[in-house]
């Protein structure tokens, strides 16, 4: 087999960190409807006091400091700024009764000037928070851009990542929101778009306008907060067209973690594989080839380009999002693992999905391998447009009783692919068929899927290699052990046992 010549890494630009014209243009705006809310409070406290009513005077001063008072907890952000701001008015509420309730004249005056002292108070604190964090960030800005050039490796340590805290905004590394920031952007997590084992993901905007996606994973005691934050800089570490990226993250002490993702307007690839022949018609097969393409570029990536070697094992059509272009981009490899170079497989358990797994998951010896097994089975899903295995429906007259050499699809199309024409058969009826090579390029991805899904792993081929094969770089190569009829179709022999495949 040909050398497998690695090309680099193709990078997303960096996302900006710093503050965009729409941020600033957010931020006047709600400087200036606080502004307005204010003037209008003193307005109305002006009214109030020269009527000559005592009952329109108290009613008018009540509501101006019940207004006051949700002016207070509408823009205080996070629980510690709640609670000063719930004893200040607290105690100050108290002291407005007390006086109200032994004064024998001018009724209102108390309320009056309870609520011009938490207007005031209100008008100095807000600006003066603004000022210290504007400074804050400033300063943490140039204490970041002095360290040493040698120690920028260290920040993927996630202690030296715990301390990088959003102020900083360098660029490549995902900010830290708040929990309230978190709400804010999700509207209180009205509008969930989907869901999936212990997680959840929502629908969210930031104050940019850009649109996320706001991945809710329940907290889990055993994995803590530094294994967490190890996860987040791997993800962070990572840069490829068609690996999702991560904008942000945020960590509750003791609760949920969020994770903050672009969003994918397209969805997941399996809501459009499985979906009805309309849905389905859209995935062309030079858009499945793409996609093909795209997601083995990614796993390459990860296996072979990056410092230290990053497992997915989970590689499946619900983990492979599209975008307006309908291009490919592989997310949740934050649940996977890092290893080093000199490890040839990883002992991991509670990985993976039935129907993907690879046979050595019941040992679970894991490796490179094991993703290039998912992919395989990915690839057959992609071609044939249905799930490699459906489980017989009772209320369409089907028996308990399945034949795998019929119904499962893998089995199905390398039993055909020996036959002339018996393989399109069994692809999507949806593609486009017939054009000038479509049906060769066809034959070849299903050729590279049963070569991936080998049931030893040592059989299997490389992601690069993999990628070399459907761009026609190498020619596809058999496992010894495969049926005659794959060798006859494609005019080889099968090599001895004992000569394995090139790894």
């Amino acid at each position: 087999m040909p050398e497998v010549v690695e090309a680099g890494p193709v990078v997303d630009p960096p996302r900006p960190r710093s503050f965009s014209s729409a941020s600033v243009r957010s931020t006047i705006k709600k400087v200036l409807v606080r502004a307005a809310i204010l003037g209008v409070l003193f307005v109305v406290v002006g009214v109030g006091y020269a009527s000559h009513s005592v009952a329109i005077k108290i009613a008018v001063e009540s509501a101006a400091y019940v207004a006051t008072v949700c002016l207070y907890i509408c823009t205080s952000q996070g629980w510690k700024e709640k609670a000063i701001s719930g004893v200040f008015l607290l105690v100050v509420t108290v002291v407005v009764v007390s006086v109200e309730a032994t004064t024998r004249s001018d009724h209102g005056v108390a309320i009056l000037m309870g609520t011009l002292l938490a207007v005031l108070v209100y008008c100095i604190w807000k600006p003066a928070q603004a000022l210290l964090a504007c400074i804050e960030r400033r300063c943490l800005g140039r204490t970041a851009a002095a360290v040493p050039p040698a120690k920028q490796a260290d920040a993927e340590s996630p202690l030296v990542h715990a301390q990088l805290r959003p102020a900083f905004r360098i660029e490549g590394l995902p900010r830290e929101y708040s929990y309230s920031e978190i709400k804010e952007m999700t509207k209180d997590f009205a509008s969930m778009v989907g869901r999936g084992g212990s997680a959840a993901v929502f629908r969210g905007v930031l104050d940019d306008g850009a649109v996320v996606a706001v991945k809710r994973i329940g907290s889990d005691k055993s994995v803590g907060e530094v294994e967490f934050l190890t996860e987040v800089t791997i993800v962070a570490s990572v840069h490829h067209y068609a690996l999702v990226g991560l904008h942000g993250y945020c960590l509750q002490r003791g609760g949920d973690r969020y994770l903050v993702y672009p969003f994918f307007e397209n969805g997941s690839l399996d809501s459009w594989l499985f979906a009805d022949e309309e849905r389905r018609s859209h995935l062309a097969w030079a858009t499945r080839r793409r996609i093909a393409i795209d997601v083995a570029r990614a796993l390459a990536y990860l296996h072979h380009e990056c410092r230290q070697q990053i497992l997915h094992l989970d590689i499946k059509p619900a983990n492979i999002l599209l975008d307006g272009d309908l291009r490919a981009h592989v997310s949740d490899f934050g649940i996977s693992k890092s290893i080093g170079r000199d490890l040839t497989s990883v002992d991991t358990r509670g990985r993976g999905t039935v129907g993907y797994m690879p046979p050595e998951m019941l040992v679970s010896a894991l490796s490179a391998k094991s993703d290039v097994y998912s992919y395989g089975m990915t690839l057959f899903e992609l071609v044939g447009g249905r799930r490699n295995f459906e489980l017989p429906n009772p209320n369409d007259g089907y028996t308990a009783t399945t034949d795998l050499t019929e119904d499962f699809l893998p089995w199905v199309m390398e039993k055909r692919i020996g036959e002339e024409g018996a393989l399109m058969e069994v692809v999507d009826t949806t593609m486009v068929r017939g054009a000038s090579g479509v049906d060769e390029e066809v034959k070849l991805v299903v050729m590279v899927a049963l070569c991936c899904t080998q049931s030893r792993r040592d059989m299997r081929p490389t992601m690069p290699e993999v990628v070399d094969m459907l761009e026609r770089r190498a020619a596809v190569q058999l496992p010894p052990e495969s049926p005659p009829a794959l060798h006859r179709f494609l005019g080889t022999t099968s090599t001895p046992a004992s000569q394995p495949v090139s790894r």
